[in-house]
């Protein structure tokens, strides 16, 4: 395993409330929209004050790209936790397993169309998506980048961007491929055939 420093138990805590947070209140643009759903209603049903909310999220937009940043740690996360040893399109392969209950399952998918509705109706949501997924690959690029060539990393290799850049491409490709499918097969099997297309260190 690599020797990433552990999170923190605040922060572990504090995404745990972030994470309750977005699911109760995706719960709640689903039934309700994101337009009729208040800021109130969310910290009520999540058994907190509107007051206790801010602390998590500054307003309800907030709420919304937040998910991306928690999305974004947990991949981090999950490449920590792989063998350094590994190689690093196989790591990227298991770090997207995140990904398989976003696509197959019924409700989480559901609610994840729900979110990325509201983000594609809102420029300013939209453009704040786009700076968020930028992190999520800058956050795996750094990491893949030391795995490649240990703590000196030259910045300027562009080496560790596009292996992360493809693997993305290909996680794209596979999410197209099954909904195009009778989706007999699992997701997770598009995966595989999408990035066993590439042979990459």
């Amino acid at each position: 395993m690599s020797e990433a420093m552990p999170v923190p138990i605040r922060e572990r805590t504090r995404r745990l409330v972030q994470t309750e947070l977005t699911s109760v209140a995706q719960d709640l643009f689903v039934a309700h929209g994101y337009e009729n759903t208040t800021v109130d209603q969310i910290a009520a049903a999540a058994g907190m004050s509107k007051r206790t909310f801010f602390r998590y999220f500054p307003s309800k937009d907030d709420l919304v790209i937040g998910k991306y940043d928690l999305f974004a740690d947990r991949m981090a996360e999950a490449l920590d936790d792989r063998p350094m040893d590994e190689p690093v399109w196989d790591s990227l392969r298991r770090v997207f397993d995140i990904t398989l209950d976003y696509v197959q399952d019924d409700r989480q998918r559901a609610r994840n169309d729900a979110m990325d509705e509201i983000v594609q109706s809102s420029p300013q949501l939209k453009a704040r998506y786009l700076e968020k997924m930028q992190r999520v690959q800058e956050l795996l690029i750094g990491r893949v980048a030391t795995r490649i060539a240990g703590r000196d990393a030259d910045p300027s290799d562009p080496t560790a961007a596009a292996i992360v850049g493809a693997a993305f491409a290909c996680m794209q490709a596979a999410r197209h491929a099954w909904f195009a499918s009778d989706q007999s097969e699992p997701f997770g099997s598009y995966l595989d055939k999408a990035m066993a297309t590439f042979q990459l260190r």
